[in-house]
C-alpha cells in the first residue's frame, strides 16, 4: 500500500489562489531586469503513466508509482525498502495516470503550445521516458493511426485538426502552413520524406535562422488529410527495431516539424507577416542492455541514443544550477536542434513518460529526477514579427510578378497577322501569271493555225518565247514569295501557341500559388470556432489552475527552507 507524505496546508488551491491575486496586484516593475523577468516563463513539464502491460501483469509485478492529478504530483514508493519508509514525491504542472484519454493530455498540454504557435510563437513539445513507456502513442497514438478513432490520437495528429481548423474559422488572415520530418539516427541527421531517407544531411547555423538543417525537405500542405499523409510517409521510413521490453521500440528520435506563417493588414494598412514553428519531438526511450538484451545493431542503436540523452541532461542541468557559464548544446546533434527549446526563444512542454512496474523503479525514479529539473528551465518566448526569410513574402512577390506579367501579355495581344495577307497576294500573282502564259501560248497555236510564211513565224515564236520566258520567271517569283510568306505566317502561329501555352502556364503557376496559401472569403466555420473557443477556455482554466499549483510549491518550498 503507498501511503502520500503529508503536504502543508499553503498547498491548498484557496492559498494559492490568494497568493496568485497578490502577485497580480504588485506594482509594475519597470528595470529592464523587471521587464525580463516579465517575459520569462519555465518550462511546462507533465507526467503520464502508462497501464500495467500484459507480461508485467502475467508476472504478477507491483505498482510502485501512484499518479494525484489533483495536484499534479507522483508518489513512488522503492519495492526494495521497508514499506513503513515514506514514498518520494514529485510535483509538475500536470500528472495523468493510467487511465488518462488522449483527448485530455492533448487539452491541457498540447492545445496551448499549438494556440501560441499560431500567433506567432515557436512552439516545442517533446515526450522523453525510458522505452517501452508510451512516448509515441503520446505523440502519435496507436498505430496505424489512419484505422484509429479520432479519441486515440495523439498530440501530433491533433494538433493538425487544431491548424485547420483554425484556419476554417478566421476571417481577414492568410495562412501557409508546411511540414518537415526527420530521425537522428546513431548520431546522423535523416530526412524522412526525402528521395533517399537514409542519406545524411548536415547541420548549419545562420544568423537570423539559428540552427538548421541543410537541404531538409518542407511540404506546403493545405488540409488535415495532406499533412497527415506527409506524416504517415514520413512515419514508414522512420528506423524501429524489436528488443525485449519493446516490439516496436523507436531507434531514433524524430522531430516533425510545422511552420504556420500568418498575413494580416495591419493598422497601418500594410501586410505584417508573422511565422511561428512548432516542433513535435518522439525522443527515442533510455535502455539499459540487461532489460532489452540488445545485441548487434540494437546494442549500437542504444548506445546513441543514451549518449544523446545523456547529452540532453546535461544541458538542463546546467542550464538550471545557475553557476555554470557554458551550455553543451553542441555535444550532441539533438541537443543542438533543441537550442532554442531549452532557455531559448521557445514555448516548451516536457512530457515524462513513466513505466508503474516495480522492475523498473530505478528508470522511473531516474525520468522523475530529469523532469524535475527541466521544469526550472527558464525561456523567453517571443513572437517572430515579419520575419525576413519567410516564404509567405516570397510567395507573394512571386504571385505579384507572374500577375503583372499575364496583364503585359494580355495588353500586347489582338495586333493582325500580316503573314496571311501576303500569302494571298502571292497565291493571286501566280494564278495571274498562270493565266498570261497560258493566254501566249494559245496565241501561238492560233497564229500557227492561221499560217503564215517561214520567216515571220520565226520571229513571231522568238517573241513568244521571250514573253513566255518572262511570264514564268514572274509567275516562280510570284510562287516563292507566296510560300515565304505561308513559312512566315506558320512561324508566327507557332510563336502564337507558344505564347499561349507560356501564358496558360503562368496562369497555373498562379493558380498553384495562390491555393498554398489558405484564407477565408466567406463566413467562417461556426462549428470548428465554438469547439475552439471552448477549448481555449479550458486551456485558460488549465493554465489558471497550474500556475496556482505552481506558486503553492514555491511557497511549501520556501516555508521548509525557513524551517531548516
Amino acid at each position: 500500500m503507498i501511503r502520500r507524505p503529508p503536504r502543508s496546508t499553503l498547498s491548498s488551491s484557496s492559498a494559492a489562489s490568494d497568493v496568485y491575486k497578490r502577485q497580480r496586484q504588485m506594482p509594475t516593475n519597470s528595470t529592464a531586469a523587471g521587464r525580463g523577468a516579465r517575459n520569462t516563463e519555465c518550462v511546462k513539464v507533465v507526467v503520464r503513466c502508462r497501464p500495467m502491460n500484459g507480461q508485467e501483469k502475467r508476472d504478477e509485478r507491483m505498482c510502485c508509482a501512484e499518479i494525484h492529478p489533483e495536484d499534479a504530483s507522483v508518489s513512488l514508493s522503492n519495492p526494495k525498502c521497508d514499506e513503513n519508509e515514506p514514498p518520494k514525491s514529485f510535483t509538475f504542472d500536470g500528472a495523468y495516470g493510467p487511465d488518462s484519454k488522449q483527448s485530455d493530455v492533448y487539452a491541457e498540454t498540447g492545445f496551448p503550445i499549438v494556440e501560441s504557435v499560431l500567433e506567432g510563437y515557436n512552439g516545442t513539445i517533446f515526450a522523453y521516458g525510458q522505452t517501452g513507456t508510451g512516448k509515441s502513442h503520446t505523440m502519435q497514438g496507436p498505430q496505424p493511426i489512419e484505422s484509429q478513432p479520432r479519441d486515440q490520437h495523439g498530440i501530433i495528429p491533433n494538433s493538425f485538426y487544431h491548424i485547420f481548423d483554425t484556419v476554417s474559422s478566421t476571417v481577414g488572415k492568410d495562412f501557409l502552413v508546411r511540414a518537415s520530418y526527420l530521425e537522428i539516427y546513431n548520431e546522423e541527421i535523416r530526412d524522412l520524406l526525402g528521395k533517399d531517407p537514409k542519406a545524411k544531411l548536415d547541420l548549419k547555423q545562420h544568423p537570423d535562422k539559428g540552427v538548421f538543417v541543410k537541404d531538409l525537405t518542407n511540404i506546403v500542405v493545405k488540409s488535415v488529410a495532406e499533412i497527415d499523409h506527409v506524416m504517415m510517409v514520413g512515419h514508414k521510413n522512420r528506423s524501429v527495431g524489436a528488443t525485449m521490453m519493446n516490439h516496436e521500440s523507436s531507434r531514433s528520435h524524430s522531430i516533425f516539424t510545422i511552420t504556420v506563417e500568418t498575413c494580416q493588414m495591419g493598422v497601418d494598412k500594410k501586410p505584417h507577416i508573422r511565422a511561428g514553428k512548432l516542433n513535435l519531438v518522439d525522443l527515442a526511450g533510455s535502455e539499459r542492455q540487461t532489460k532489452t538484451q540488445s545485441s548487434g545493431d540494437r546494442l549500437k542503436e542504444a548506445t546513441k541514443i543514451n549518449l544523446s540523452l545523456s547529452a540532453l541532461g546535461n544541458c538542463i542541468s546546467a542550464l538550471v544550477d545557475g553557476k555554470s557559464s557554458h551550455t553543451p548544446f553542441r555535444d550532441s546533434k539533438l541537443t543542438r536542434l533543441l537550442e532554442d527549446s531549452l532557455g531559448g526563444n521557445t514555448k516548451t512542454c516536457m512530457i515524462a513518460t513513466l513505466g508503474p512496474a516495480d522492475y523498473n523503479y530505478d528508470e522511473t525514479l531516474s525520468t522523475l529526477r530529469y523532469a524535475n529539473r527541466a521544469k526550472n528551465i527558464k525561456n523567453k518566448p517571443k513572437i517572430n514579427e515579419d520575419p525576413k526569410d519567410t516564404m509567405m513574402r516570397e510567395m507573394q512577390e512571386q504571385i505579384e510578378r507572374l500577375r503583372a506579367q499575364i496583364e503585359r501579355k494580355a495588353k500586347g495581344g489582338g495586333a493582325p497577322v500580316p503573314a496571311s495577307e501576303r500569302r494571298a497576294r502571292g497565291e493571286k500573282q501566280t494564278v495571274v501569271q498562270t493565266e498570261k502564259i497560258q493566254k501566249v501560248v494559245t496565241k501561238t497555236k492560233e497564229v500557227i493555225v492561221d499560217g503564215v510564211d517561214a520567216e515571220e513565224m520565226k520571229a513571231i515564236v522568238a517573241e513568244m518565247d521571250e514573253e513566255k520566258k518572262k511570264l514564268m520567271l514572274e509567275a516562280a517569283r510570284a510562287e516563292a514569295s507566296a510560300r515565304a510568306a505561308k513559312d512566315a505566317e506558320q512561324a508566327e502561329l507557332d510563336a502564337l501557341q507558344a505564347e499561349e501555352q507560356e501564358a496558360a502556364q503562368m496562369q497555373a503557376q498562379l493558380q498553384a500559388l495562390e491555393a498554398k496559401i489558405l484564407h477565408n472569403d466567406t463566413l467562417p466555420d461556426q462549428t470548428n470556432a465554438m469547439k475552439l473557443d471552448l477549448q481555449r477556455k479550458q486551456a485558460e482554466m488549465a493554465e489558471r489552475k497550474r500556475r496556482e499549483s505552481r506558486l503553492a510549491q514555491e511557497l511549501d518550498e520556501q516555508e521548509e527552507e525557513k524551517m531548516m
